[in-house]
């Protein structure tokens, strides 16, 4: 079965398109070294939750939208070899200079999911 890493991250709506340029650097990084997909997708359709929600999760503030994005890879392992490469990669240092991100990485969270259901 397939292996998915999944994002969440806030994004000031004035630095979308910024992001939306690094996204699509990092996208074609990812996808040389052997990703199968690379989605980066805009809230569109979320509200805010008395309890959870998208919005909360990241503490979303004014001015800010929700980025949430995945990456699919044919296994665990082939994720795990895949990102060494991408981590090491000069491109992708380049573009994201600590100070400089277009987004909030502190309050932005991940993981990685093994397929449980694949139709």
């Amino acid at each position: 079965m397939q292996y998915v890493d999944g994002f969440v991250v806030p994004v000031p709506k004035k630095k979308l398109p910024a992001y939306r340029r690094m996204a699509l650097k990092a996208g074609r990084i990812w996808r040389e070294y052997g990703a199968l997909d690379y989605r980066e997708c805009v809230a569109d359709d979320v509200s805010v939750g008395k309890r959870t929600s998208f919005p909360r999760s990241v503490k979303l503030r004014r001015g800010e939208t929700v980025v949430f994005s995945w990456i699919v890879y044919k296994s665990r392992a082939q994720r795990d070899r895949i990102n060494a490469k991408v981590m090491a990669d000069p491109r992708l240092a380049s573009m994201m200079p600590p100070n400089a991100l277009p987004f909030d990485g502190k309050r932005m969270f991940f993981g990685g999911f093994t397929t449980l259901v694949d139709l």
